[in-house]
């Protein structure tokens, strides 16, 4: 009869069951305590419908604080801040952007394969910061 494990099966089962104890002294055991991960803000991509683009509009992201935009549409997306600060790259639908971070306080942005899709980012103080330029 063959035998069924694979080599390299075998081969990790042999470290975990050498990686036991000693048989000497019981080890001292260690406390860690690991940081929190960051959490993001998300921001849909809801479909190519002017402001009405990404839920919610205007979003609340503080500056220096993360966010994302996921992708609920059939489409693939690109955002960028206007000010070209920030951007996504590609987000295919399903997907999200990487985590990134506000530098600003509030901001406008669009979709550079929509350019029609726009939206913006609350400033600590109220309110979208007025638009600017052609993607307003």
């Amino acid at each position: 009869m063959r035998s069924s494990l694979h080599p390299l099966s075998i081969v990790v089962g042999v470290a975990v069951c050498s990686c036991g104890g000693s048989g000497g002294s019981s080890p001292n055991p260690t406390t860690v305590t690991l940081a929190p991960a960051p959490t993001a803000t998300t921001i849909d991509i809801v479909g190519q419908r002017g402001a009405q683009s990404f839920s919610p509009n205007p979003a609340a992201v503080n500056q220096g604080t993360m966010f994302v935009w996921r992708n609920m549409d059939s489409r693939l997306h690109h955002i960028v801040l206007n000010d070209g600060s920030v951007d996504s790259g590609d987000i295919a639908p399903g997907a999200s952007s990487p985590a990134l971070r506000l530098g600003t306080d509030g901001a406008n942005y669009h979709c550079t394969i929509h350019p029609d899709m726009v939206g913006s980012i609350n400033r600590s103080g109220g309110g979208p910061p007025p638009c600017e330029g052609p993607y307003c």
